[in-house]
């Protein structure tokens, strides 16, 4: 089986390419390629349609996207170019060579004013330009399709690796660069390890090849977190695997004490109970994931505050 992936760079793309089945041929594509990748620019419409014609896969796995989440509110077109466009041109022509697209999307879908976990059914709310930029994409993937099931949307959240640009790594640095920091406790969801997220995208595919899956699908670690717990978690695991001497004190501050361009959902949960009966995959709480992607670092501790 051969199966196109997009943003092989990223964090998610390197541990999709970690973890790639024996079966499938993979071809990896980044913004800059090299290292293997091919060159594919997400912003451009007409090189995701030739690439698909081109190579003709069976799948394109699309990993890649701009998650910039404030800096979308200053370049709407680019979010929307890489977000929506692509995800459409993906779709138009694997329908016409008869192949099938894997889309990750986003928790930022939904304006978080429930209070209770999403259901992957529900009506998409985005607050800001990145969220409305994915929720366009997933938009013109069932419309290109419409009945046919050939497209899975797999929704995530708080996407956190050993390598790459996130919250885990971010927090790791600043516990050892300083002796306290604020961190917002009052928007909630919960974190998504790039390990376990690949395993759930190749059991989608996978399961998809030999049957129907639901075309919408939400997948996160297990458990409720807010970023204040993250990063008391990242601060007492760091110790515990040595990564760090003695962690930051971190004080819990609220969103208004720590305003952005972007407007943030305040409850982002999914509810990914029916995804992994459908994927056969039990649930990690976050914590024990996000214990896994600390030891994958290996940066030992090298200064204490």
């Amino acid at each position: 089986m051969k199966v196109l992936l997009t943003g092989a760079a990223g964090q998610l793309g390197q541990a999709l390419q970690a973890s790639t089945p024996a079966e499938i041929s993979l071809i990896a594509t980044s913004r800059n390629g090299g290292d293997g990748q091919l060159a594919l620019n997400l912003a451009d419409a007409d090189a995701c349609h030739t690439v698909v014609q081109e190579h003709r896969p069976d799948w394109v796995l699309n990993a890649g996207a701009y998650t910039a989440v404030d800096k979308a509110e200053a370049e709407p077109e680019l979010a929307y170019a890489i977000n929506a466009a692509a995800p459409a041109a993906f779709a138009t022509s694997l329908r016409a060579i008869g192949g099938r697209l894997l889309q990750i999307s986003t928790d930022f879908v939904f304006n978080g004013a429930q209070g209770s976990p999403y259901q992957p059914d529900q009506t998409k709310t985005p607050l800001s330009v990145y969220g409305a930029s994915k929720a366009a994409g997933e938009d013109a993937i069932l419309r290109v399709f419409k009945d046919e099931a050939r497209a899975l949307i797999l929704r995530t959240s708080w996407v956190m690796g050993p390598v790459g640009n996130n919250f885990a790594l971010t927090m790791l640095r600043l516990h050892r660069e300083l002796e306290t920091l604020g961190v917002v406790s009052d928007q909630l969801g919960c974190p998504s390890s790039t390990i376990n997220l690949a395993t759930a995208c190749w059991q989608s595919i996978k399961l998809a090849s030999q049957g129907n899956l639901p075309k919408v699908m939400h997948w996160s670690d297990a458990g409720v977190a807010s970023w204040y717990d993250v990063a008391v978690a990242v601060g007492e695991l760091g110790q515990e695997l040595g990564l760090l001497h003695t962690p930051a004190v971190v004080h819990p501050i609220q969103t208004s004490d720590y305003p952005t361009p972007a407007t943030r959902p305040s409850y982002s949960l999914l509810d990914c109970s029916e995804t992994r009966k459908a994927l056969e995959l039990n649930g990690e709480h976050w914590r024990k994931a996000l214990k896994t992607v600390l030891q994958l670092t290996a940066q030992p501790a090298k200064t204490s505050h």
